[in-house]
């Protein structure tokens, strides 16, 4: 943005220097520099009216094409990001009216759900944690465990993290844990210009090792819980004793999903580092800085403590409530309960949170809502896996390879659990014609949907910590496909070789 205002501060002073011949020149250079920087936008724009206008496929809907050209359309601009992402989601919304003919308000209402509300809530949290300077006392916790090395550091994060959101959730945790990396990189340095590597590496190493774990466990996400639900609506028959072995519970998912999640927390710190390699190796400075400043801060206050009664409430909340209240609104009343005991300030928590990111997030779902409500994602679906008979991919490992590769595609545009929502009967019918196990199927997608390494509404984590600001959408690219391929090969082997050890 300032490199664009000084070019436009010094064609003003040439146009005036040069008179009205000049001007008119550049002028022209000026409207030729604008589409050149604005060029992916009007791509973007151009891929989707060619989709709206072509011959609609079979058992594809006119709504569907163009759902599936607004989705196509998005995903450019979220990659390329011509535009601010926000006007992304304003696009989305206008879409949705003018093109598929919603009605204004009905679209109003879908950009404000649960999670939606738990994101805004999420990060008034983070801000109120921030204030209270908690955060600071955690990542001193976690640097006396795993030392001042900056890739022992993260680890250490990532592991904290996954650990934390193999139970209560990973959108919870990257909440909880943005504080603490912020904390960490601005006690490296203040210029964030001179430690954005190592930004990356410590906000990722919070996204990622809260997304490996939210397979560990069924309270891990949303996803897991309706692919159990599939299951035994599929193969349940309480007159026929064998079917029980569809029946999944809470320890048996463990069983087969928590080695997965140990195994890729110490590829998270690996691929993470090599990918953004911080600019400082070893963080003894700053944790000399924090050691000094919660030195001077001295013991907790009572006001601290207040605050984390009140967070340790909000996560009990989620636990135990959440299926009753939903986690937006416990999100929120622990946001509420934040300002009325004073503990923060609302002119902290408008300038705290990014307002943008919570209509990107909103915007996204409802056309996420969309692709599964018009068909889109299931013709997608139903056309990607004919293909897989004639590449030699109808059975074995490359019929898990291709759902796990079909689940990764559809989560990076959607939420884990309408990716699920959606997948999941189409993939255990296709087990069953394929005389594949229904369970390891069920598991290769249930566990790919977490694969939403790709975009920034991938999932809410990812979400959040885009919300720092220190990290940009082709970030999430840069180090993304690494960790595909990386949970790719690790789901691949376990389904070959350590699920049927357990029965399948």
């Amino acid at each position: 943005m300032a490199e664009h205002k000084l070019y436009a501060e010094g064609l003003r002073k040439r146009i005036q220097a040069n008179g009205l011949r000049g001007a008119s020149v550049l002028r022209k250079r000026v409207n030729l520099y604008y589409f050149r920087e604005k060029r992916w936008f009007f791509f973007a724009l151009a891929v989707g009216a060619v989709m709206i206008n072509l011959p609609l496929p079979d058992d594809l809907s006119r709504a569907g094409m163009i759902v599936l050209a607004m989705s196509v359309t998005a995903t450019i601009l979220f990659i390329t990001e011509p535009v601010p992402l926000p006007t992304v989601a304003l696009l989305i919304i206008i879409g949705q009216v003018l093109l598929l003919d919603r009605d204004s308000s009905v679209v109003a209402k879908s950009l404000m759900n649960d999670s939606v509300l738990f994101i805004m809530g999420s990060l008034m949290l983070a801000v109120a944690v921030v204030k209270q300077r908690l955060d600071k006392r955690i990542a001193w916790m976690i640097v006396r465990m795993t030392g001042t090395r900056t890739w022992r550091v993260c680890f250490g994060v990532s592991a904290v993290s996954g650990v934390l959101a193999s139970f209560v959730g990973e959108h919870t945790v990257a909440a909880m844990m943005l504080p603490v990396g912020i904390t960490l990189v601005t006690l490296a340095s203040n210029d964030p210009g001179k430690v954005r590597n190592l930004a990356a590496a410590v906000l990722f190493s919070i996204a990622y090792g809260a997304s490996v774990a939210g397979i560990a466990t069924p309270s891990g996400g949303a996803r897991n819980a309706i692919m159990i639900g599939y299951w035994k609506e599929f193969f349940y028959d309480p007159t026929e004793p064998e079917s029980e072995f569809f029946l999944v519970g809470y320890l048996r998912w463990m069983a087969y999903a928590y080695p997965i999640f140990i195994l890729q927390v110490p590829l998270v710190t690996v691929i993470v580092i090599s990918s953004f390699r911080p600019e400082i190796r070893d963080l003894s400075r700053a944790v000399v800085k924090l050691r000094a400043q919660i030195g001077e801060e001295g013991p907790m206050q009572g006001s601290s403590w207040l605050a984390v009664v009140l967070f340790g409430t909000v996560l009990a909340g989620w636990v135990f409530l959440s299926d009753t209240w939903g986690m937006g609104t416990i999100a929120i009343f622990g946001a509420a309960l934040f300002l009325v005991t004073g503990l923060v300030r609302w002119e902290d928590v408008n300038s705290g949170v990014n307002w943008g990111v919570v209509l990107l997030y909103a915007a996204a779902i409802s056309l996420g809502v969309e692709m599964k409500g018009t068909g889109a994602a299931k013709w997608v679906a139903e056309n990607f896996l004919t293909l897989l008979e004639p590449i030699g991919a109808g059975q074995g490992l490359g019929l898990w390879a291709a759902v796990s590769l079909l689940t990764t595609g559809v989560t990076n545009t959607m939420s884990n659990g309408a990716a699920v929502a959606v997948l999941g009967p189409i993939v255990l019918k296709l087990a069953v014609v394929a005389d594949e196990s229904p369970l390891i199927i069920g598991f290769v997608t249930a566990i790919s949907s977490a694969f939403a390494y790709l975009t920034v509404i991938g999932t809410p984590a990812a979400t959040i910590v885009y919300a720092s600001g220190y990290l940009k959408t082709t970030d999430f690219l840069a180090v993304g496909w690494k960790m595909v391929m990386a949970s790719t090969i690790i789901i691949l082997a376990a389904a070959a070789f350590y699920w049927p050890l357990l029965g399948v």
